[in-house]
């Protein structure tokens, strides 16, 4: 089971970003109607630049694709990393009630990155000090 437990977090991860990341660049889960005032306003503003969405579900979607397939995971790791921040920080300062689906993807991607046998040594190349 311990030697499964890379793969099964890893596809996980993967198939959260690929369909969550799809559903968002065609549009296919409306935002709720109840989303707070200051999310509203930060989506809003965010989607005034005209590309930031696109790039973002873009990058969400071929990350969690790599992920899916295997490829490249310690780059797809890195790349989702301040987006797995961002979503958290989102949820804490302005929609509480996605908390726990936050603290579950920022697990997943920090077991991934940094215990994982496959990935981890990779990421951890990245702080280390010359």
């Amino acid at each position: 089971m311990k030697a499964k437990l890379p793969l099964i977090a890893r596809i996980l991860l993967g198939l959260i970003f690929f369909v969550f990341g799809l559903a968002g660049l065609f549009n296919l889960i409306p935002p709720p109607p109840d989303l707070p005032e200051r999310l509203m306003t930060f989506n809003t503003g965010l989607a005034a630049s005209g590309y930031f969405f696109v790039l973002l579900k873009l990058t969400e979607s071929i990350c969690g694709l790599l992920l899916l397939i295997g490829w490249f995971v310690p780059l797809a790791l890195v790349v989702l990393a301040p987006i797995v921040l961002n979503i958290f920080l989102v949820h804490s300062f302005m929609a509480p009630s996605g908390v726990p689906l936050a603290l579950v993807i920022g697990l997943l991607l920090i077991y991934l990155a940094f215990f994982a046998q496959p990935y981890s040594a990779t990421v951890k190349q990245l702080f280390k000090r010359k």
